[in-house]
């Protein structure tokens, strides 16, 4: 079975960073299409934010109509 792939476009603007603890992330996303920006404070938001975004969600929801 092929793998399918779910692609977004965003623009990830980071402000602030530590050079010891690349986790240590401060920025905003804001996502193709979709109008707003979301901060985040750490690696972790970040990755919140990419996987949960509306795009991915309606890509889910198409794939898992065929």
């Amino acid at each position: 079975m092929p793998a399918k792939f779910i692609f977004a476009n965003y623009v990830v603007r980071v402000y602030r960073f530590e050079k010891n603890n690349p986790a240590g992330l401060v920025g905003v996303v804001e996502e193709a299409g979709i109008k707003g920006k979301k901060a985040f404070m750490n690696l972790s938001e970040l990755w919140e934010i990419l996987s949960s975004s509306k795009g991915v969600k309606n890509q889910r929801k198409i794939l898992n109509k065929k």
